[in-house]
């Protein structure tokens, strides 16, 4: 009886979904899952990001719901991420936000197109390895140019890799408030509550994933996961669930982010996982 509790106590945990044999994160996304309402916009995109940097460019990226194959007709955006061979000059990002405007304001599919730009040294640095790396590795479907998933590691969905992704609340909080005292119309608070909404329930989610020990980018199964183990703030998450995917213009979400919700989850972050390693400014 004795030996069948030992062996019981030291078999391993119940994998979720999201890892693969091994209990790594599974890359998410392909191209073959774009919904055909989508594809026009992405072939857009790729055409201008080669347009615009040519053979500066080493690989760019799909991630979100497009390539997830759930993106809704006008109510998704389109996000990419691409590589640069060099660090990207302050022109180099100016030139990819007009060229988000422009096919946001040429495809009605889209609720908005955003590209994050960055140098490929950085992206393989040591310092991004289980921030941009496993983002580019895990959840980024290649799209143009070579593969840098190939010159990093598989991922566990442990908590180093937590504090690494989301455990920078402490440094978001003060910008969000700016930002919040800034949106003075309904549509830009509505785009707040959205990525706000989605970045403090990926936030709960990454608390607890650890423990969880899966991966998922569905907000509403992110909600979950969190109140197996917060369930005191089970309800907080999961309307914030529902505000990433239908936001309100409401300035009160906003508030009670920025003065309840999200100091909350940061003291709660930095005291099971630590805080993320600082990056230069």
């Amino acid at each position: 009886m004795t030996e069948t509790v030992h062996r019981a106590a030291r078999a391993p945990r119940q994998s979720r979904p999201g890892l693969d044999a091994q209990g790594c994160i599974e890359r998410e996304g392909s191209l073959g899952r774009i919904p055909q309402p989508f594809r026009p916009v992405v072939v857009a995109a790729r055409d201008g990001l080669l347009d615009l940097f040519g053979d500066r460019l080493h690989s760019g990226y799909l991630y979100g719901s497009v390539p997830r194959g759930t993106a809704r007709v006008g109510r998704s955006d389109l996000d990419l991420l691409v590589a640069l061979r060099e660090e990207p000059a302050d022109a180099d990002r100016d030139a990819v936000r007009a060229l988000d405007e422009a096919l946001d304001k040429r495809f009605e599919q889209v609720d908005g197109v955003g590209t994050l730009l960055h140098g490929r040294a950085r992206l393989l640095s040591d310092l991004e390895t289980y921030d941009l790396g496993w983002f580019v590795a895990c959840l980024c479907t290649p799209l143009l140019g070579e593969d840098l998933a190939e010159y990093l590691p598989r991922y566990r969905p442990d908590s180093r890799l937590a504090r690494e992704t989301n455990g920078d609340l402490a440094l978001l909080l003060p910008r969000w408030r700016d930002r919040v005292a800034e949106a003075r119309t309904p549509e830009a608070r509505r785009r707040l509550v959205r990525y706000t909404s989605r970045h403090l329930v990926r936030t709960g989610f990454t608390l607890v994933m650890p423990r969880w020990n899966g991966w998922t980018s569905d907000l509403h199964e992110m909600a979950e996961a969190f109140a197996g183990h917060y369930p005191e703030r089970a309800d907080r998450l999961r309307a914030a669930a529902v505000l990433g995917y239908e936001p309100t213009d409401d300035p009160a979400v906003l508030a009670s982010y920025v003065d309840d919700l999200g100091p909350w989850l940061e003291a709660e972050y930095t005291r099971v996982h630590g805080t993320k390693a600082p990056r230069p400014a």
